[in-house]
């Protein structure tokens, strides 16, 4: 399976990233809908496509409204939304309110009422079923991460949260092949990130650390600051299996 990170930034997008969106096409999951969504055109089709939102902020839901020009020229499948009841509140009510954008797409949205793991059904020839694992994030409006299972693979996406949310997860995201998660600021931006609701990119190496995660990849990074040579040195230092994620970056998992 391979892992497009087709939007590696948060907050907005800059000349060098779009804010948060990727995919694994083979199983039809996509993690956020950020300005990127727009490059998923490469990727749906007519099966069934599950999209999880981890929260309503713009940098993590806008791309939900391009879905008519990606539909434009072919015919996609159904697209099943998944997030908290507020996160989905918020993308129905105020994101598609009459004055923002009043055509809503024929999305199927579902909402994540707890925290028990659950299993979806991909309807897609040759998958199995996908576990899904839910947690709750430290983020101001409420957020939630993910861990995923299928296909004898494992894949955590945690952003946006506080590295003292991180007990809340820990478990739930042991030993995952795959670790996606956020790093928005820079090492010595300690203060700030816990104020606003984020991780430095030592303190995300610590999370990967303490998960035993095999592989760590880091996105919704700062469009403003960004990391210096010393501190992408230092955290392969930290944690060697590292990639600071970059648009279009594929990672086969």
């Amino acid at each position: 399976m391979q892992l497009h990170i087709l939007g590696s930034g948060g907050y907005h997008p800059s000349s060098k990233r779009h804010t948060l969106c990727s995919v694994i096409p083979e199983v039809g999951l996509i993690l956020d809908a950020g300005t990127a969504f727009f490059r998923l055109d490469r990727f749906l089709d007519e099966r069934p496509w599950n999209i999880f939102l981890t929260h309503a902020h713009l940098d993590h839901v806008i791309g939900l409204t391009y879905y008519w020009g990606l539909t434009q020229q072919r015919d996609v499948g159904p697209i099943t939304v998944w997030g908290s009841e507020n996160t989905l509140w918020a993308v129905k009510e105020l994101l598609f309110s009459e004055p923002l954008f009043p055509k809503m797409p024929p999305y199927h949205f579902v909402p994540i009422t707890s925290h028990e793991s659950f299993c979806i059904n991909l309807e897609r020839e040759g998958c199995d079923p996908m576990s899904v694992v839910p947690v709750p994030l430290s983020h101001p409006g409420g957020a939630l991460g993910y861990r995923f299972d299928i296909a004898g693979r494992s894949i955590a996406y945690i952003t946006d949260t506080t590295l003292e949310a991180a007990s809340a997860y820990l478990k739930v995201i042991q030993n995952v092949d795959v670790l996606i998660h956020e790093a928005f600021y820079p090492g010595g931006y300690e203060e700030m990130a816990q104020r606003t609701g984020h991780v430095t990119i030592r303190q995300a190496a610590q999370v990967a650390q303490s998960a035993g995660a095999k592989r760590l990849i880091i996105v919704h990074v700062n469009p403003v600051i960004d990391f210096n040579q010393d501190q992408r040195e230092g955290i392969a230092a930290t944690f060697p299996e590292v990639i600071i994620a970059s648009d279009n970056l594929v990672v086969e998992i």
